[in-house]
């Protein structure tokens, strides 16, 4: 299979995404995003995993969810700088400026190292606060707080492993982006039932493990990608003296990205809410239920981002070349491979729902929860697919305002409310959180393509 890949990665160093087929580009830099973040979903599938066979699994799967969904504000600032790098590598390497290209990565990075120190702090000195805020009961605060100081303490890795592949995927490079997310998953599942389990003189540290084994998988995962960026023969150069600040430059990524970010965190943060309104109204066992169905439904949706990224990078590169018909035609091509995925795992997801949820936990109560989660949320898969490709067409083209506004209503003006409304006016409890997911999405979806259509996204200069 890497024999395959490194054949691919070849070609795709050579192939000009600014010319010749559309449905080739999309295919040469989809395939490893697809493959890169179905193995950034497996990460929590493989806590979830070892975790979920506990013996008090009712908390561990809590601790690791609420962790989670937590750990999804870390994700979006770094998505945002990733989405806001990538834009401006891709544009650079369209106008075959290759050198600002790469000295943009390196000040990027510099630039999530610097945010993260303080978010890793926080979070390690905090974390039984933020376990306690998030709704779990002080039993699964007591049982998992080290899993939380943990995770939050090494989230630096969590920050660099998005941006780097951000920066690959500007470059038109995914394939090494999929492999150091490989690199990082097989450490994590191969430390993931030693540490949690014991083995030889290594003594059972139960969920606490899990945090261990991650954190260290992603390490190795960033370390993989930094020989590359350093000594790779791709068509980024690294040099040390990039990573002086330049204050210009600086500027420029925090301009682009702060929209980025926030439209990210808009969104994580909306799901933070919803974590624990499921948690304070539905105890211990929804909080678990729900848990279990989001990281079920993360594995399927991240592939299809990592589809919708394609879109990014073709957009990027080919407004930069000027080629603003091609850069239409990708979206177009894109979304509609994006949506017969989404509309095929929805099938899977809806009349398979036990099956999967009983692979990850054996309590009948967790799995009945995570069922009906699993299938409420199902409903919209294909309107996630259209949304991802028009949110990256948007970012692509570095017009990172209009997701962020889009976000904004749909997710706050929106979401939350109804969510709300459904959980205490209705009396629907947790399952009122289930059905405001999709009808939000659906709704995000739809401003989207009214956006789109508008074409302001081709008149925007990065």
């Amino acid at each position: 299979m890497f024999k395959r890949l490194n054949k691919i990665m070849q070609y795709a160093e050579s192939f000009d995404f600014t010319k010749g087929s559309i449905r080739k580009g999309i295919l040469i830099l989809s395939i490893p995003m697809v493959l890169e973040m179905a193995m950034e979903s497996v990460f929590a599938l493989v806590d979830l995993y070892f975790v979920g066979h506990l013996k008090e699994s009712n908390y561990a799967i809590q601790v690791v969810g609420l962790t989670e969904s937590v750990f999804a504000i870390i994700y979006s600032i770094a998505i945002g700088i990733s989405i806001a790098t990538t834009a401006i590598v891709a544009r650079r390497i369209g106008e075959k400026e290759t050198q600002k290209a790469a000295e943009s990565g390196v000040q990027a990075i510099i630039i999530a190292i610097a945010i993260n120190v303080f978010i890793s702090l926080g979070g390690f000195i905090f974390a039984k606060d933020i376990l306690m805020l998030m709704g779990a009961s002080a039993s699964a605060v007591v049982y998992g707080v080290n899993y939380t100081k943990i995770m939050m303490a090494g989230s630096v890795f969590v920050m660099l492993i998005f941006l780097i592949n951000g920066i690959f995927r500007g470059a038109g490079n995914a394939i090494i982006a999929m492999k150091s997310l490989w690199i990082a998953n097989i450490s994590n599942i191969i430390l993931c039932p030693i540490l949690i389990n014991g083995f030889w003189f290594i003594p059972a540290m139960g969920v606490t493990g899990a945090a261990i084994a991650t954190t260290i998988g992603r390490g190795i995962g960033v370390l993989y990608q930094c020989y590359f960026l350093f000594y790779g023969q791709g068509i980024l150069k690294i040099k040390w003296n990039y990573f002086l600040p330049n204050y210009k430059l600086i500027q420029g990524i925090i301009k682009l990205a702060t929209p980025g970010v926030l439209q990210y965190v808009i969104a994580s943060c909306s799901w933070i809410f919803l974590a624990n309104l499921v948690a304070v109204t539905g105890g211990d066992y929804a909080s678990s239920g729900y848990q279990t169905a989001i990281r079920i439904m993360m594995f399927f949706i991240l592939p299809a981002w990592g589809l919708s990224n394609a879109v990014a990078t073709l957009v990027g590169q080919n407004l930069g070349a000027d080629e603003i018909g091609r850069a239409e035609k990708a979206v177009y091509k894109t979304a509609k491979y994006n949506m017969i995925f989404m509309g095929t795992i929805m099938l899977v997801c809806f009349f398979s729902a036990h099956f999967l949820i009983s692979f990850f936990t054996n309590d009948p109560v967790i799995i009945r929860i995570a069922v009906n989660a699993l299938q409420i949320m199902s409903v919209g898969f294909i309107f996630y697919g259209l949304g991802m490709v028009l949110n990256n067409t948007f970012n692509g083209a570095g017009d990172t305002w209009t997701p962020t506004w889009i976000n904004i209503l749909g997710f706050w003006i929106f979401q939350v409310p109804f969510a709300y409304l459904l959980v205490y006016y209705y009396e629907m409890g947790p399952t009122g959180v289930f059905i405001a997911i999709p009808t939000a999405e659906t709704l995000i979806t739809i401003l989207s393509v009214i956006v789109y259509r508008r074409g302001r996204w081709k008149r925007i200069l990065v």
